[in-house]
């Protein structure tokens, strides 16, 4: 059974993806792992942080359609 970490990116939320991103920091800066183990974690982070950046993006997206729409 996959665990939280290994959920496609559409079935958690913001602040999990967020919270996942911020685990892997924490991990790369506390606790280096090998080469590979911090190559891996970095990849995870870069897509963790492009899916931030997207949902951030449709986000300010919505707004600004409600903020035109409301005036």
């Amino acid at each position: 059974m996959p665990d939280a970490d290994d959920a496609a990116p559409d079935d958690r939320s913001f602040e999990e993806t967020l919270s996942r991103l911020e685990d892997i920091v924490e991990q790369l800066e506390d606790d280096p792992p090998s080469l590979e183990e911090a190559l891996n974690a970095y990849e995870k982070g870069v897509a963790l942080a492009n899916d931030c950046l997207s949902r951030l993006d449709e986000a300010e997206q919505r707004v600004s359609e409600l903020s035109i729409d409301g005036e």
